[in-house]
């Protein structure tokens, strides 16, 4: 059986050429699931690139990637398959007027030509290597979560008027969580399990300037500070790092070479999306104007 990565090395490397700045830790644990054949379980804030692992995971092997967006209220038509109504109606209603009996059109109707795959079996029966994200498994509900267990347990998916459809591969699976509530057990079990934080002051900082084009390594040193400062305030949601990058951008965009009190100040509303947050980080850089520089 091939395998997509050789060592651990190789995956960072590999990633950091798709853009995406990982620590060995991540990398480690990329590198097991591709040689376990085994679910990823992603935790961690908002906004730390849990689906972005995903994401550039599928682009450095040039995999498909399918995503799940899961939801409160998802279901197993939205999620697995479903029949398409619509379309057995017209086949019944055609070969009614050609009078053909029942047993051939039943036969007929609940075939291939009438299933509507959704994201997990279109995963399982894909002929190219495909990397299936299940986003915010932590949305949905309890059923739903066993649903998800069972088709991740086998790799097959059993419909009662066609029979067992089996993975032809198995795909790099990736499951997001942002911890809204505990997921089950059995689902830990199953999953490697990775914690993606806020990354630290110098990843940030290699981040940025990755990610933003012109911007100086004394302004992405700067940012990198300030963001770092402001997550270490209680907010009620701290900054993602799409908003660094946000941030970022914008000074650049400004000219901003150097950011003081007044500039972080009449900027932050780039970075924070609550007015009690942006109070709190206001009053702390203006308390900060050398540490900022």
């Amino acid at each position: 059986m091939s395998h997509l990565f050789t060592d651990v090395a190789s995956v960072q490397a590999e990633l950091e050429k798709v853009d995406y700045l990982s620590d060995e830790g991540i990398a480690g644990v990329i590198y097991l699931a591709d040689r376990l054949e085994k679910p990823v379980l992603i935790e961690g804030p908002a906004g730390t690139g849990k689906t972005q692992l995903a994401k550039s995971v599928a682009e450095l092997t040039g995999s498909r990637l399918i995503r799940l967006q899961c939801y409160e209220g998802l279901d197993e038509a939205k999620a697995l398959y479903e029949w398409n109504y619509k379309k057995q109606l017209l086949r019944i209603q055609a070969e009614r007027s050609e009078d053909h009996n029942w047993s051939e059109t039943s036969e007929d109707i609940f075939s291939e030509e009438f299933l509507l795959t959704r994201p997990l079996l279109e995963a399982i029966s894909a002929d190219d290597p495909v990397v299936l994200l299940i986003d915010e498994v932590d949305r949905v509900e309890v059923e739903t979560e066993a649903l998800l267990l069972e088709v991740l347990s086998d790799y097959q998916v059993s419909i009662p008027e066609l029979g067992t459809i089996t993975a032809k591969q198995i795909p790099l699976v990736f499951l997001t969580s942002n911890n809204t509530r505990e997921l089950s057990e059995a689902l830990k079990r199953r999953c490697l399990y990775l914690h993606i934080d806020y990354p630290d002051l110098e990843r940030e900082k290699a981040i940025v300037l990755a990610k933003v084009p012109d911007i100086t390594e004394n302004l992405a040193d700067q940012v990198a500070r300030v963001v770092r400062s402001i997550r270490q305030l209680e907010l009620k949601k701290a900054p993602s790092v799409s908003e660094t990058l946000d941030w970022a951008k914008t000074l650049v965009l400004l000219g901003i070479e150097k950011i003081d009190a007044t500039t972080a100040t009449d900027t932050i509303n780039i970075l924070l999306k609550y007015q009690s947050d942006i109070a709190k980080a206001t009053k702390e850089l203006a308390n900060a104007d050398g540490v900022i520089a």
